[in-house]
């Protein structure tokens, strides 16, 4: 959960339309001049979803031509910039979602998305807590502020975080879409990532996922293992026989 999600001013707008300059039709596609907005919007987003994303950008830069005040493409737009890492321009478009829509959540929460992977934790964190602060109910932004957290060494504030993002959704930390966790980089911080999560996991009463991100935590180094056998999450798994098998119990 350290660096755990998805990647986002006056110098970016200096750069005008001219970065965003509108290709006339999709090589090898029906021709755009007939379709309306939504459905240019709809064949970017199949574009997107075949991970097509050049072909994807040029969808939605044609349906904002026909609808430049709608939030949402701009919104499409950067989250297919960002597949293709490309943070400046995704920034770029999830800023003008937002200024179309001050209280779009998740424009807010994908421009704290950007500033986490730029390295800029402090602002990161602001625009997830107002994006959970509009909506307290997405999971994934909640895995976003934690993650924030816990790459600052907040572990406590990480922790409550996730826990509520598992109450939202009971797979918000173990599908494939966990925000910005998959940012994390580093063995180290996998290992510690891991173990925090089985903490939160024996602490909600699921031992079998406890186990598998014990075993996680090993397989990726993590050196104080025998933890286990201190912290108190882990004290209704002592009984455990698996618990031996990751970390042999300390001699008394």
């Amino acid at each position: 959960m350290r660096n755990i999600i998805g990647r986002i001013l006056i110098g970016i707008m200096a750069l005008g339309m001219g970065q965003y300059a509108f290709s006339a039709e999709p090589e090898g596609k029906a021709p755009v001049s007939g379709m309306t907005a939504a459905q240019l919007e709809a064949a970017g987003d199949e574009a997107r979803t075949a991970k097509d994303f050049d072909q994807a950008n040029e969808y939605f830069e044609a349906a904002i031509r026909r609808d430049s005040r709608n939030p949402v493409l701009y919104n499409k737009l950067g989250l297919s910039e960002l597949r293709m890492n490309n943070m400046r321009a995704a920034k770029f478009n999830f800023q003008k979602a937002m200024k179309l829509n001050s209280k779009y959540a998740d424009a807010i929460n994908n421009i704290g998305a950007v500033q986490y992977m730029q390295k800029d934790y402090g602002a990161a964190a602001r625009q997830f807590k107002k994006a959970v602060a509009l909506d307290e109910t997405r999971a994934s932004f909640h895995v976003n502020l934690g993650a924030t957290w816990f790459v600052q060494k907040k572990l406590e504030r990480a922790i409550a975080e996730y826990a509520r993002a598992l109450e939202l959704n009971p797979d918000a930390l173990t599908s494939g879409n966990a925000g910005v966790t998959a940012q994390i980089a580093s063995p180290e911080e996998r290992a510690r990532y891991s173990y925090m999560l089985a903490k939160i996991f024996a602490k909600r009463g699921d031992a079998d996922q406890c186990i598998r991100n014990l075993r996680k935590a090993k397989e990726e180094g993590y050196r104080d293992l025998t933890s286990i056998y201190k912290d108190v999450e882990f004290a209704q798994l002592r009984n455990d026989p698996r618990l031996a098998e990751i970390a042999p119990a300390p001699d008394r």
